[in-house]
């Protein structure tokens, strides 16, 4: 069992989470149960999916979890963008927050192909 708190891909994850929390706070009420709520989610689930990961027995449960936390990843980048599109996010602001999500995608990556490159030694 790993610690979560050790790796610096869930410090990124977390990092990226309290961002989306502060940028949604200047959205709409009436997007409070919708937007503003996936977007939340989507964030909190990558750092918590590497978190119950981290939980599990074994490699191989654990890369399950960094996959789950990857496809969040990637719908937190498309709602990103929507809020864009819709002026919720100014393009500095969506930039930003893009930026932190493909970091953290390209850490996960980055982490499952370790934990496979250990597979095979």
């Amino acid at each position: 069992m790993r610690d979560f708190r050790s790796l610096n891909v869930w410090r990124k994850a977390h990092e990226l989470t309290l961002a989306v929390y502060a940028a949604t706070r200047g959205f709409p009420v009436e997007e409070r149960y919708g937007l503003t709520s996936q977007m939340r989610r989507a964030g909190s689930s990558i750092a918590t999916n590497i978190a119950e990961g981290c939980g599990r027995d074994g490699e191989r449960e654990f890369a399950r979890f960094l996959r789950i936390a990857a496809g969040s990843a990637s719908e937190l980048e498309y709602q990103l963008l929507l809020s864009r599109d819709l002026e919720l996010l100014n393009q500095s602001e969506c930039h930003h927050l893009s930026d932190l999500v493909v970091e953290t995608r390209r850490m996960i990556a980055g982490l499952l192909k370790s934990l496979q490159d250990d597979k095979t030694r």
